[in-house]
């Protein structure tokens, strides 16, 4: 599978959602303390993201 979660521990021993391409991280989310709100990170960027506007402001 090209596209992929993995959620990793950060110095601060936060946990972190990352999403990538090919291995190639594309964005990753805060740190969060608990390993379960990562995940609520990810369901809620799985849910939301398909919706979402682009919004292009390099105009400005």
């Amino acid at each position: 599978m090209a596209h992929k979660f993995e959620i990793k521990k950060n110095k601060a021993g936060e946990f972190v959602a990352y999403f990538k391409y090919n291995s190639e991280t594309i964005f990753w989310t805060e740190g969060y303390a608990s390993k379960a709100s990562a995940k609520n990170a990810i369901e809620s960027i799985k849910k939301n993201g398909p919706a979402a506007e682009t919004e292009d402001n390099s105009d400005q």
